[in-house]
């Protein structure tokens, strides 16, 4: 479960939080590890009410309708495609800094990187469960190390002032650090491999090991004046090794990244498939190839325009945090309505409230998944206009959700599940 939240966007967002907050962006991972408490036992029982119920996608259609099945499908396969480039580029920034390469060159490793985990793909190399297991180890390695080479470094001065962007300063670190947190919805497919309550027992110990993981990294890297830089882990780590630390953070970070863009790839062509066979996407892509195609096109287009414009980092996990806080939504909308009156339901609408309040501190990035639902909902009704094909049908969500719960790396993530890059 652990590797269902805990993905390489810890590259990077100790940083982003930072930038936007200063030291407040302690408070900015404090409040969310506070939400994803009820977010998180409310996925772990709907696992234990549903045990075979599938994941977000068929607890949304289940509970609200097709339209809200839908809605998962299209936010989850949409943010594939940026979040995997700021996945890519995050690996790429680590390397070049590592052998002190310009930016220029983190682009291009950032797309080399890309164009091997597509042709892996489309060779079928994927990610094996273990060596799912084996990146989650390697990242905690990393992190680890890092907070005790910082250690000696951290001072308390460097936490003043404490709130150098206001309050408002925090609500923008949430926005980003959302991608940090998603991942959760994990939990509701685990229900097989854990027997009665030890489901929620799973649960509360992977959200103590998140509190101390994170809280540890965003005390050490603010105060020990690592915040500042766009490679936060090699400079907490430099404080104590030296140079030796560029080469062990720049090869870590490549192949944390490489092992999260291949599974999302993975995850989001599967779905792809998924959706095009149930007609929620042109029914043309639903081959693999096709649906890896149109993923290659759409990194393409993302990477283009983050190119010319220029686009950084921040704006891409932004982006993604959004369309995955709203899935998050969906689901704990759902369970509101499947699971019991009480505390389980109580629970629900716990989960439900923060995670609406998430996705209004997404701020004007919440035009991402709303673009998205309406071009979706739009040519569906171009498409049943044409063909005046009934708009209800069978539907093999099972399949689908598969497809869905491998996308999300909220282990890359997350496809996070992608968990995350």
């Amino acid at each position: 479960m652990l590797g269902g939240v805990l993905g390489p966007g810890m590259l990077v967002l100790p940083h982003l939080a930072a930038e936007a907050a200063g030291p407040g962006s302690v408070l900015a991972w404090a409040a969310l590890i506070v939400v994803s408490v009820p977010i998180a036992f409310t996925f772990a029982l709907l696992g234990l009410r549903h045990p075979d119920g599938g994941g977000v996608a068929h607890f949304a259609g289940t509970a609200i309708g097709r339209w809200a099945y839908a809605l998962v499908g299209w936010w989850f396969f949409a943010a594939v495609p940026i979040g995997t480039l700021a996945g890519a580029l995050a690996g790429g920034i680590y390397t070049a800094d590592a052998f002190g390469w310009d930016g220029r060159t983190s682009a291009v490793i950032a797309f080399a990187l890309l164009a091997v985990a597509f042709v892996a793909n489309a060779a079928g190399l994927r990610t094996s469960g273990r060596m799912q297991v084996v990146m989650v180890g390697l990242l905690l390695a990393v992190l680890a190390t890092a907070i005790v080479a910082s250690l000696p470094a951290v001072g308390a001065e460097r936490f003043e002032p404490f709130l150098p962007h206001g309050l408002g300063g925090v609500g923008s670190a949430v926005g980003v650090l959302i991608f940090a947190f998603v991942g959760w919805e994990a939990a509701s497919h685990l229900s097989a491999d854990f027997a009665g309550r030890r489901l929620l027992t799973a649960t509360g110990l992977t959200l103590a090991a998140i509190t101390v993981i994170y809280l540890s990294v965003a005390m050490t890297v603010v105060g020990s004046g690592a915040a500042s830089s766009p490679v936060p882990l090699t400079a907490m780590m430099r404080t104590s090794l030296g140079a030796a630390a560029e080469p062990v953070t720049g090869i870590a970070a490549l192949v944390l990244t490489f092992g999260a863009i291949n599974t999302y790839i993975a995850g989001a062509s599967r779905l792809g498939v998924a959706l095009a066979r149930q007609r929620l996407l042109p029914h043309r892509i639903a081959s693999p190839y096709r649906s890896l195609t149109v993923l290659a096109a759409a990194i393409a287009v993302v990477g283009a325009v983050a190119l010319v414009r220029p686009i950084g980092l921040d704006p891409l996990l932004r982006a993604t945090s959004a369309c995955l806080a709203a899935v998050m939504f969906i689901g704990a909308l759902a369970a509101t309505r499947l699971l019991p009156a009480g505390r389980m339901r109580a629970t629900a609408v716990a989960a439900c409230t923060l995670t609406a309040l998430t996705l209004v501190l997404s701020g004007s990035y919440l035009a991402v998944p709303a673009a998205i639902a309406a071009a979706g909902f739009t040519a569906r009704a171009l498409h049943s206009r044409r063909t005046n094909a009934p708009r209800n049908g069978a539907i093999d969500r099972r399949s689908a959700e598969t497809s869905v719960g491998a996308a999300v790396e909220h282990g890359p993530a997350a496809a996070t599940e992608p968990r995350h890059p």
